[in-house]
């Protein structure tokens, strides 16, 4: 806010994250790149140096005493992967590969171990738990398995 008042053009890429907490889980905005702010200025035009002073502005990425410069097909990459709502949308690659082994580390199962069957939509995992001489499939939300 601070930077485009002084006519500064920013980017701060978005994701939504999913958090846990006290057995709750949300879903939540946080940056793509925590701590770091996409500012674009030409150097040998615009008063840059006033940056260092902007309130929330740590310092800039800079090559000795001039800011590091980024191709603007980085940042254009980045804004075409945004959705609707203007948050990037990442690649989601299972957490769990088949037959890997994992411990449940919370809920009803806390500490039981078990083998992964599959992985279905919607973040949840089909684990094979070893109960009383049997094989119990258990289909659990992603979060709540740790590899073993």
């Amino acid at each position: 806010m601070h930077l485009s008042r002084q006519g500064f053009e920013t980017y701060l890429p978005l994701y939504l994250k999913r958090r846990r907490h006290a057995r709750r889980t949300d879903t939540v905005a946080a940056p793509l790149y925590p701590s770091y702010l996409f500012v674009r200025f030409n150097p040998s035009i615009h008063r840059w140096r006033s940056i260092h002073s902007t309130i929330g502005v740590v310092r800039l990425v800079c090559n000795g005493d001039v800011p590091a410069a980024l191709d603007q097909a980085i940042v254009e990459s980045l804004k075409s992967r945004e959705n609707a709502q203007g948050f990037i949308q990442l690649d989601r690659r299972p957490k769990f590969a088949l037959h890997d082994k994992v411990r449940v580390c919370d809920g009803v199962f806390a500490d039981c171990l078990g083998l992964v069957e599959g992985v279905s939509d919607r973040d949840r995992v089909v684990i094979l738990l070893n109960m009383l001489g049997r094989k119990v499939r258990v289909l659990l939300d992603e979060e709540l398995v740790v590899a073993a």
